[in-house]
């Protein structure tokens, strides 16, 4: 009986378990179900700014690229290899799929938000779009042809890779819609959701035209005309003061700290060191961002090591204290390089006010103040044979290029595009470079092997998928490539 008993028990609990609504166990308690517009965005600016910030191998490898750091052990990445580590992939990954996914699923979101008054709706619509052309931008002037036009629709697997001069222009159309749209007279995102300008519609607008001014000098040499356009409808727009700056803020506490501090001080990374490139131009102008820049070696002495050469860790300088403080934030765009811009397109003929030598000791004092130093300090490097605008070597491009070069530190990739853009300043190639330097990055592995017959044809359009291709060929054709979606977020296989 008692057998019987403690079968039949366990057969009236499963019986009775059975007819109990179990649905609610497939729901993810620890994840929500949405994610609210402002929360969207917010991450997208984030992601887009960290990983600009990042020195991570896997990512962002251009202070090896443009000469300002070297590393002491591993050398692949400083010696031009973008594929060991498949950093095209990754940087491709994050820019689709994390940043632009999020500001598109934000955008929607925010269309259909009832609640919102029409100043406020049109404002954050258009600084997403703002952080989605940005986005783009930095698509187009890595890889070239780009997909775009299709590359955030659900219902295109493959869509097809627009050609990148076409896809610069309607970055600027774009510009130019947001920059209208935007009302200093309605509110935008709240002082918690906007981390950069704390719901300052005023300042995204000057943001807006230092983007717009800076993407129009891109096109200079492809588009003359647009780019004299873009810059002469920017400049009383642009940023014009520091307190304009676009500055991502990074927080002491974790998981919002500055991706420098988490590469290098939590990883305990003891292979970046200064460039030799850069430390002999800072040391020979005595210039007085060096000890910002970088902290002394074990012996007391400034020293930068050889890109691609092996170089013992203790004997070269490292990042400095403010590089890598866990609330160092990172520059979206700021007062100094917009004043370079000035600087350039006055140099080019362009209609803009003032005059390319203010311009030029604008930018350089704006970054000396902004590394902790003084105008007295800024006074006396401008002074100098060798950097002063009148005698300084070289034509306009070289000075102004120099000077752009040092001043972009800690904004690697910004550095990249400007040295490609004027040529100027000619550093030294790396030890056992696998290429000549690289003007572009290649495509991701997963768009070569997913759809080769398009690949190949995309390649071929922008003259081959070599690091050495020149971007921005003087052509208006489309072609097609693969660009694989998983569901609605847009994950990359």
């Amino acid at each position: 009986m008692k057998r019987i008993l403690l079968i039949f028990v366990p057969l009236l609990l499963l019986a009775g378990a059975c007819t109990d609504d179990i649905s609610s166990l497939n729901i993810e308690t620890k994840r929500p179900a949405a994610v609210p517009a402002p929360t969207l965005f917010s991450n997208a600016v984030k992601t887009l700014s960290g990983t600009l910030a990042s020195a991570s191998v896997n990512t962002n490898v251009f202070r090896f690229t443009v000469s300002h750091w070297a590393m002491a052990v591993y050398q692949d990445e400083a010696q031009y290899d973008f594929n060991t580590r498949n950093i095209p992939q990754g940087f491709w990954t994050i820019m689709y799929r994390d940043v632009l996914a999020d500001l598109r699923e934000s955008t929607k979101l925010i269309t259909a938000d009832a609640t919102l008054s029409a100043g406020e709706k049109a404002n954050k619509l258009a600084i997403n779009d703002i952080l989605e052309v940005y986005t783009y931008s930095v698509l187009v002037n890595t890889f070239g042809n780009i997909p775009y036009k299709e590359s955030l629709d659900a219902a295109k697997l493959f869509p097809v890779y627009d050609d990148a001069k076409t896809v610069s222009a309607d970055l600027l159309t774009r510009l130019n819609a947001d920059i209208t749209k935007l009302n200093t007279s309605a509110a935008g995102y709240a002082s918690g959701e906007d981390l950069v300008y704390k719901g300052s519609i005023s300042k995204w607008v000057k943001f807006a035209n230092t983007l717009r001014f800076k993407l129009g000098m891109v096109l200079v040499d492809a588009d003359a005309t647009a780019a004299k356009t873009a810059a002469e409808a920017s400049d009383a727009g642009a940023i014009s003061a520091s307190a304009d700056n676009g500055l991502f803020a990074y927080l002491a506490a974790s998981p919002n700290q500055n991706p420098l501090y988490a590469d290098i001080v939590l990883g305990g990374r003891q292979d970046y060191i200064a460039a030799k490139d850069l430390m002999d131009k800072l040391l020979g102008w005595n210039d007085p961002r060096t000890g910002k820049f970088f902290s002394k070696n074990n012996a007391g002495n400034y020293a930068g090591g050889i890109v691609g050469k092996a170089n013992t860790f203790v004997n070269f300088s490292r990042a400095g204290a403010k590089v890598i403080d866990a609330a160092d934030p990172y520059v979206l765009a700021d007062y100094t390089e917009t004043e370079f811009l000035r600087a350039e397109a006055k140099e080019r003929g362009f209609n803009i006010s003032g005059t390319a030598v203010d311009h030029y000791n604008k930018a350089i004092t704006s970054s000396i103040l902004y590394w902790g130093g003084t105008a007295a300090d800024a006074a006396a490097y401008l002074a100098q044979p060798e950097v002063a605008y009148a005698t300084a070597a070289g034509d306009w491009k070289q000075k102004i290029g120099t000077q752009k070069w040092i001043a972009l530190y800690n904004r690697p990739y910004e550095g990249w595009v400007e040295i490609r853009r004027l040529d100027q300043p000619k550093i030294a190639a790396p030890v056992n470079a696998k290429s000549g330097f690289p003007t572009r990055l290649p495509y991701p592995n997963t768009e070569q092997t997913l759809n080769g017959k398009n690949y190949t044809a995309a390649a071929s359009a922008i003259g081959g998928d070599v690091v050495t291709t020149k971007l921005l060929p003087h052509t208006n054709r489309i072609f097609y490539i693969s660009f694989h979606l998983r569901y609605s977020h847009f994950n990359l296989l």
